[in-house]
């Protein structure tokens, strides 16, 4: 029961292999540079391996993944026959897809219909998709849309304040990201407390260099931070987040841009790289704060004011917070911005452990003794909900 997982970048394929009767993990690797010259970098209990290899295209690009995986010195198959599904990492499913979905020719058709909601994802995805029809035709695949968990959202977390026709003509509406993080963190939420996830109230953070948070009550997303684009909410790495929408007018007369550039500054140049003109890495900030470095200082304050404010918005809406998780790699591993974080959430019930939350990368309750709301970190694994829904998907 080898599951394949894939997630298919424009000039990248990433993957993983897992054995779902245990769900162990037997290979990882990525593809790089796919149209230019091509990178290999495949990983098992065997070791890494690397190779500059030509990849001209994604199905190259497959090609090689599966002679890696049947390699008789850093392989770990036998047959490519062993590979019983391939599941997808697919951005958008716009309004279609709640769920995850055994791929089909109306599937691939209706994820190609909602790619102008994810020009720079969709297309990539399913390039993936085909790439793997074609080096491996009959082997069924599966799609699973960071989007489908968010699809419990009500209509009034998801409608924007806009002429309604924009939502009915063109389905202008939020519809979040990061579904499969969120979905993974608060069920594994649920296990270390030792209660039904239908009974709990959760916000989930997903915080890398892409950041969004999730209101999950009763184990449904009933709000999330990004919107029909990734750009909305919080301030991320490289992204805006939340502006005031006529600032983008202003840029554009000032500077004398385009909508395109201007997108590309809110997309690329802006957030904590924006503010601090230091990184979008957190690592690099930090120490730019441990120097004195004002704007870095600034970056850092905004951004966990900005997540803390979030919490609080969604403990609200969902009248009442069990728990806080905190996942990806700025959850997983930044101490101090979990501190900074709930530094403002004591008021109601937020306090964590000093020593607890001093641990990094692994599943750990971060909570002091007799808190009321519980901060949890827990690692992602995406990949592996990835899996379990292909499974799902296929009743074995």
């Amino acid at each position: 029961m080898y599951v394949l997982v894939i997630n298919a970048g424009s000039s990248s394929l990433k993957y993983q292999l897992l054995d779902m009767k245990n769900e162990n993990l037997l290979a990882k690797g990525l593809c790089e540079r796919i149209g230019i010259d091509g990178r290999l970098v495949h990983e098992t209990d065997k070791g890494k391996h690397t190779a500059d290899t030509a990849m001209p295209d994604h199905s190259a690009a497959m090609a090689v993944v599966i002679d890696s995986l049947l390699n008789a010195e850093h392989g770990v198959l036998k047959s490519k026959d062993e590979i019983r599904a391939i599941g997808h990492r697919v951005v958008h499913g716009g309004e279609t897809f709640t769920e995850s979905a055994l791929i089909d020719d109306k599937v691939e058709a209706a994820i190609e219909a909602v790619s102008g909601l994810a020009p720079l994802h969709n297309p990539p995805n399913l390039t993936g998709i085909r790439a793997c029809k074609q080096q491996m035709p009959g082997v069924p695949q599966v799609a699973v849309f960071d989007t489908a968990f968010h699809q419990t959202m009500p209509e009034k977390a998801y409608l924007y304040a806009i002429d309604y026709a924009m939502y009915t003509k063109h389905k202008i509406r939020k519809y979040g990201f990061h579904g499969t993080s969120h979905k993974y963190v608060a069920n594994r939420a649920a296990d270390l407390l030792g209660r039904h996830e239908g009974e709990l109230k959760v916000v989930t953070c997903h915080l890398g260099n892409g950041v969004s948070l999730c209101a999950v009550n009763g184990g449904k997303s009933v709000d999330t931070s990004m919107g029909m684009t990734p750009l909305e909410g919080l301030a991320m790495g490289t992204r805006s987040g939340d502006i005031d929408p006529a600032v983008i007018k202003f840029i554009m007369e000032k500077e004398k841009i385009s909508a395109h550039q201007a997108e590309e500054m809110l997309n690329k140049k802006s957030g904590v790289l924006g503010i601090s003109g230091v990184s979008s890495d957190f690592r690099d900030l930090a120490a730019a704060c441990e120097e004195g470095n004002k704007r870095a200082i600034a970056a850092m304050e905004v951004f966990a004011y900005r997540v803390a404010g979030y919490i609080g918005r969604y403990a609200a809406c969902m009248n009442g917070l069990d728990a806080i998780v905190f996942t990806a790699g700025i959850g997983e591993n930044d101490v101090s911005i979990r501190s900074k974080v709930c530094s403002y959430l004591t008021w109601f019930g937020v306090e964590i452990d000093p020593e607890k939350n001093g641990q990094r990368g692994k599943a750990v309750d971060v909570s002091a003794s007799g808190a009321k709301v519980r901060v949890l970190v827990i690692p992602t694994n995406e990949e592996l909900m990835i899996a379990r829904d292909t499974k799902s998907v296929l009743k074995w």
